[in-house]
């Protein structure tokens, strides 16, 4: 009888902590990260002016070589810090960004940075200035845009100095709804401590 008492408490408090919590390799719950992206998904990054962007970039860039995308990066790096920032000026000055800047103000801390891809792996549009122009060659883009629709990458926890709070990068296919073609990905940060 008291065996079976036991068994029905630890139960009880087994059911009293909720679902299981799953979390990636770095400790970062994959489940708020999906809950994140779903909630995302079904509200600004479907955005019509977001899609406009990045469909229109891919049309653009479609005859783009390594040797091309190796310039413009070199080009975006080279204007960090300058003056004058064509290239940078030209992803950060369109409604596209103004509308990611909004998300991030709205979020109320718990996003401190988010940039979008075109299908090449360029930035499309983002709140504030990335260190690259090409994120082509990085996990955020190589475990989404080719994985299709409803990839997903949690990147590695970090102490982000300009926000003085841990964050986590979460990457995810970005698709077009008309079709539900994939046409690119974006990266959100997260304030880990929130999450």
């Amino acid at each position: 009888m008291r065996r079976h008492a036991a068994t029905l408490l630890f139960a009880c408090a087994l059911a009293a902590l909720g679902p299981p919590v799953f979390a990636t390799e770095n400790g970062f719950p994959e489940d708020k990260a999906r809950a994140f992206v779903t909630e995302a998904l079904n509200t600004w990054a479907a955005d019509p002016v977001l899609i406009s962007a990045v469909l229109a970039q891919n049309l653009r860039h479609a005859g783009l070589t390594q040797a091309d995308i190796d310039r413009l990066d070199q080009g975006w790096m080279s204007e960090l810090g300058a003056s004058v920032q064509p290239t940078i000026s030209s992803v950060l000055g369109t409604p596209a960004s103004d509308m990611l800047r909004n998300q991030v103000e709205l979020a109320a801390g718990s996003i401190s940075e988010v940039f979008v891809m075109d299908s090449l792996g360029l930035n499309v549009a983002s709140a504030g200035t990335t260190s690259d122009y090409w994120q082509g060659d990085e996990a955020k883009f190589q475990e989404t845009y080719p994985k299709g629709p409803g990839a997903l990458h949690i990147g590695e926890v970090e102490f982000d100095e300009s926000s003085q709070a841990y964050q986590v990068q979460v990457s995810f296919s970005l698709t077009d709804p008309a079709d539900g073609s994939v046409i690119g990905a974006v990266t959100v940060a997260l304030n880990a401590e929130q999450f």
